[in-house]
């Protein structure tokens, strides 16, 4: 397959210009599979509503398809089409976070949506993306848009349209162009179907915020207990992995550069993520830096890009650095242990 590559400058008005849009959005009409930016990362589309076009999906990323998939809509009619939106919690979140990085899991309503989106649920997980180019997209199409992160299954999610099409080009039909994502990682995704809501996945809404504006929130149990199977789409098998093993590394900085040497001193290159703050204090072989540790939402957009970072170097084991559990360092903590399959050495 000849994968296309549309450019756009979202600075513009993307309302009155750029028929690459249209190209784009003809394709997912036609049930073919189109890579966009959102503002978290990158999200490979196709028509929410056809099993063939949503079929593609997950063929392009190797994803399970027991993993279901989170519907992007452009307008709130859209969402009344494909669920059942009688929730006051669920519309006091939409009013004070959409468009924006918040997935809402409602029920939806039968025989609209492809059974491959929902994986044989009675849910689906929706959300408006605060992206212009995602939201012309979707508009031009003129249908939901199923979309999963737009990489390789088990693969550091893509915060640059490069990064996709080093994982699916001649396995996609195209990818829109609109330079790097800002949030950097996925929606946090909060469940709607119950008494108070429940936060499926952390992500780039903080627990704090969704309190702010509509009261309790829970936490779901398989976020941090890894014996328990998570609901949320994208969280039940191990992801955003480099190719090398790695491990979050708990200590101070002496220990933790100690433990570097004797990997070294085993024959082994050694990578560490860092921050800003303390990349100078580790001999490694591989240094990354994801961000700065006293703006946690700065890791939070450099990690994936950083994580990819170290496939070029190609060392034997890596080490991360663990952050806070607050705000925004909740889902960086996440996709980190999801990434080393939850081994954290003390150091």
């Amino acid at each position: 397959m000849n994968t296309k590559l549309w450019t756009v400058d979202v600075k513009e008005d993307l309302s009155t210009n750029y028929p690459q849009i249209t190209q784009a959005a003809r394709l997912l009409q036609q049930n073919e599979t189109v890579a966009f930016p959102t503002e978290t990362v990158y999200g490979l589309g196709a028509n929410a509503k056809n099993n063939d076009a949503v079929a593609k999906i997950y063929e392009a990323k190797g994803r399970p398809s027991d993993n279901p998939l989170i519907v992007h809509i452009a307008e709130i009619g859209q969402l009344k089409e494909i669920a059942e939106a009688d929730s006051a919690q669920a519309e006091t979140l939409m009013k004070h976070f959409w468009p924006g990085p918040l997935t809402i899991v409602l029920p939806c309503k039968k025989g609209v949506l492809s059974t491959r989106v929902t994986a044989g649920l009675d849910t689906v997980a929706v959300r408006m993306p605060d992206h212009p180019v995602a939201l012309e997209l979707i508009k031009r199409a003129g249908v939901p848009v199923a979309a999963p992160s737009a990489n390789l299954s088990g693969k550091p999610s893509p915060t640059k349209a490069e990064h996709v099409i080093h994982d699916l080009n001649g396995r996609i039909a195209g990818v829109v162009d609109g330079g790097p994502t800002g949030v950097g990682v996925e929606s946090t995704v909060v469940s709607c179907t119950g008494d108070v809501p429940v936060i499926l996945r952390p992500g780039g809404v903080t627990k704090e915020q969704l309190e702010e504006a509509a009261g309790p929130v829970l936490i779901d149990q398989g976020i941090t207990d890894e014996k328990k199977a998570p609901l949320s789409p994208g969280m039940k098998y191990t992801h955003y992995a480099p190719e090398a093993p790695l491990a979050i590394i708990k200590g101070s900085l002496k220990n933790i550069q100690q433990l570097i040497e004797q990997y070294q001193k085993d024959g082994m290159r050694v990578g560490i993520l860092t921050t800003e703050e303390r990349a100078g204090a580790y001999r490694a072989d591989v240094v990354r830096i994801c961000g700065r540790r006293d703006r946690l939402e700065t890791v939070a957009a450099g990690l994936y890009d950083s994580l990819r970072s170290f496939d070029e170097e190609k060392p034997d084991f890596i080490f991360a650095e663990s952050f806070p559990e607050e705000g925004v360092g909740r889902a960086v903590m996440n996709r980190l242990l999801k990434a080393a399959g939850h081994r954290v050495i003390e150091a």
